[in-house]
Formats: C-alpha cells, structure tokens, sequence
C-alpha cells in the first residue's frame, strides 16, 4: 500500500492527467487544480480559491445566460455587487424544481440549450419525434453529456454538462475521494462499482463515476445494463399506458434475475479476491453490499481483508421501502463480514446538480465540503441563509458548473458546521445523515437503483 497523504495532488494528477487542461487560467480552474488538499488547506487560502472563483461563474452566467440574467436583474443583483464571500448571499439561487419543469418532444432540445451558458455547438435533432433518450443522444454526439437522475413521481432531473464542466466533476469526485482514503489508497486495486456502467447510461449514478475506471487497476460493474429514462420511469410504476403497464411487469422479473445473479457474481468476486489476497474496493450503493452481506450472513461466511478492503457509499440508505439502514450500522456490518476497518468505509454526499463531493472523514464521518470552489449553505423555508449549527435546506453554489447556472436551493435537510469536531481537517462540515425536507420526494444516488432491482 502506499501512503499518499503527502503527496495526494501529484498522485492524482498523475493518473487523471486526461481530466485536466493544458493551461490552468480561470479561478474556477485554479480553485480545483491549484490546491495541493481539497479539505486541508488554511482557511485564508480556500476562502481566496473561493472568492475569486464564484465571482468568476456568476459573471460568466450573468452575462452568457439569458434567463439567469433575467432573475438577476429581478432580483436587483450585478457582479458588480459580489465583492465577498459575506455578498454571496445576493446571488440568486434557483429551486432543485426548476430543472425538472422541461417539455417533450423536440422542445426539451430547446429546453435543454436554453439552460446553457456556453456557446453550443451544431447539435443535430435526428428524429422527427425523438424521446428524451434520443435527444439525449443527440447532445452527446455533439460533446455535451446530459445527465439525469429522477424520485419517487418519475420526474426527472435533467443537467446538461459540456466537455470542461464534465472533466472537472470527474476529477473533483476522484480527488475528492481519494484524498479522504488517502491512508489507503492505491491505483493497483480490484474495484466493483456498485452502480450502473457509466458507458452504457447518462443516468447520474452510473455517468459520475466514469473516472474510476482511471482511479484503479481493475473495475467490474454490478449494473451492466442500458439504462434509459423511459426504463427508469417504468421501473418506478410510473406508467402512461397498456403498453407500459406490460413493460413494468416484465422490467420487474428481469430486475429481480438481474437482481440475483448480481448478488451471485459479487459473492464469487469476493472469493476470488480473498483467495488471490487482492486488494479490493465497493463504491456505490449501500443496499448492494447490505444484499451481499446478508447473504454473507446466512452462509456463515465472514472475510478479513482488514486494510486491503474499502468501501464508498453513495447515499440511498433505505434497504427496504419501509426501512432505513443507519449509516453507522452498515460500518459495523462490514467490519464484521468483510474485515474492513470503519475509517475505511466512507460515505458520499453528491446530487446531479451539483459538482461538490462531501465525503465523510476517516475519524468522525463528518461529511466535508470541498470549498475551494463550492459554497454551502443551510436557508430556512423562505430561503434566508441560516446559522452554522441551524438545520435547514441545504443550497450551494458551484463554480464548477460552467454550462449551466449552479446556484441550487435543494430539497435535503441538513445541519452546517464551521468546523468538524472530529479531525483537524479546515473545511466546513454537514452531519453524517442527510434527510428530505418534509413534502419532498425521496430520491438520491442509490434509491432509484433499489427501486429498479428491489420492489416489485
């Protein structure tokens, strides 16, 4: 094993050099490339990064985006009112709603290019009729990679991200990551990526982690399936006709072999990797592993892979429609029947969105919040910005989210802390657990997946 605490940016760099420009100019640039940690930097220094670099996004979409410019001069707000970190609040912040109100058909292309603040290339509309899916397409045939993630009612939400948006999310989640299991990292590792292959789906959970195919030596994936909207929706009993109604029984009993044979293939992985003493990583959905060890347990089999194991979570806690597995449960379920240390079972905090990846620490699984480019906040139900140590919604603005206006009000309660009360680490902090705001659908990274392959 290595250990790359030191020297985490240049191993990084190293194995990400494809995710980074060749000349590092703007502050949003500067604010994710420069910093030798994303969580551990003097405060003076992230709150410079981030100072210089939301002023630069909210200019850039001010002036490169009709409607947000729009909701500015609504608002009363120019750049020229963003002086500091304290003016942030004046910056106009948009409902997680707003990127779920899109129409069909050829005008969800109009839709989507109006949401945009870069210049867009020539993107061709194949179809006379397209569906979201083949529309979809059609972006990323023209370098644009649409994303979307959906809850419980079958809406989605749709994020339009061209190439440098996409590339910096990538290296932010693995940098990210990575510096948090840097007591443990290293590239010559065996990987599952409990989520859908991101090759095969633009669905968020699956696109977001493409990058770990650069991060590790060797990835499998539990989900290697296309994915599309229509699937999704279906899967979640949102049906329109007859027709549907049919796909859902069928979709069902193919998720429910899928299902089983998933849960059969990681058990033989999991043999193997202990017989070879490979060193091994889960990152993805907690309910998949939770299936993996339940099996572990009723076979009466129990591993040690002890520091050559890890595992990432990516949110989605409930195991069943009606129950929710405490994230402090599921470390102590995989120190029992895997052997890995809990410093070494991290959770992570991300939304379609949004590019800021809140990872939970090693020592008190406070989830950290990179802020050398992205800003938190905790507002009440009329949006006013709240208290640290006050429980609200959770809001951001991300720098990183050049195509399209990052500047989100969310639907997830949280509490806010200036500092952790765990580590030494100098950014601020969320509690472990996120929840919903009463009256919100529930979705997340991993709650759509359970729906597909659990319920039925």
């Amino acid at each position: 094993m290595l250990n790359v605490a030191s020297n985490i940016k240049e191993i990084v760099d190293n194995i990400l050099q494809n995710y980074i420009p060749g000349e590092i100019s703007s502050p949003v640039e500067k604010a994710l490339y420069e910093p030798q940690m994303l969580f551990n930097e003097p405060k003076e220094k992230m709150d410079e990064y981030r100072l210089k670099a939301i002023k630069y996004a909210f200019k850039h979409h001010y002036e490169n985006n009709k409607f947000y410019r729009q909701l500015c001069k609504e608002n009363g707000v120019t750049p020229d009112d963003i002086r500091s970190i304290d003016d942030f609040s004046k910056i106009p912040l948009l409902p997680h709603r707003f990127y779920k109100d899109y129409p069909s058909g050829r005008d969800f292309a109009l839709w989507l290019a109006n949401l945009m603040s870069v210049e867009l290339p020539r993107i061709e509309i194949e179809k006379r009729k397209p569906t979201y899916d083949d529309i979809i397409e059609d972006f990323q045939k023209a370098g644009i990679t649409v994303c979307f993630s959906s809850g419980t009612t079958g809406k989605f939400t749709f994020i339009p991200r061209d190439e440098k948006t996409y590339k910096m999310g990538q290296y932010a989640i693995a940098r990210c990551a990575i510096e948090m299991l840097s007591h443990w990292y290293d590239y010559d590792t065996n990987a599952y990526l409990l989520f859908p292959n991101p090759k095969k789906t633009n669905i968020y959970v699956g696109k977001v982690a493409n990058v770990l195919f650069d991060a590790m030596k060797n990835v499998k994936v539990a989900i290697d399936t296309k994915i599309t909207t229509d699937i999704l929706r279906i899967s979640m009993g949102v049906t329109f006709n007859l027709k549907e109604k049919m796909m859902y029984k069928v979709i069902k009993a193919k998720s429910k072999k899928m299902n089983q044979e998933m849960i059969e293939n990681i058990l033989k992985w999991l043999e193997e990797m202990d017989r070879k003493n490979e060193r091994i990583f889960f990152a993805g959905a907690p309910f998949i592993l939770n299936a993996v060890m339940e099996r572990l347990r009723e076979e009466g089999i129990y591993y040690d892979f002890g520091e050559r194991g890890a595992v990432l979570t990516g949110g989605g806690w409930k195991i069943h429609e009606d129950k929710r597995l405490p994230v402090k449960e599921f470390r102590e379920k995989v120190k029992r029947y895997l052997g890995i240390p809990e410093e070494n079972c991290l959770d992570l905090y991300a939304m379609v969105e949004g590019n800021g990846f809140m990872v939970h620490c090693p020592e008190g699984h406070y989830l950290h919040i990179p802020t050398t480019y992205y800003h938190p906040m905790v507002v009440d139900e009329d949006g006013m910005p709240l208290e640290y140590g006050e429980e609200g919604r959770f809001a951001f603005l991300d720098s990183l989210a050049l195509s399209y206006p990052g500047f989100i009000i969310t639907g997830d309660k949280v509490k806010l802390h200036e500092e952790c009360p765990a580590c030494h680490r100098t950014t601020p902090v969320l509690e472990p657990e996120i929840t919903r705001i009463r009256g919100e659908e529930i979705r997340g990274c991993a709650e759509e997946m359970r729906r597909l392959l659990l319920e039925g």
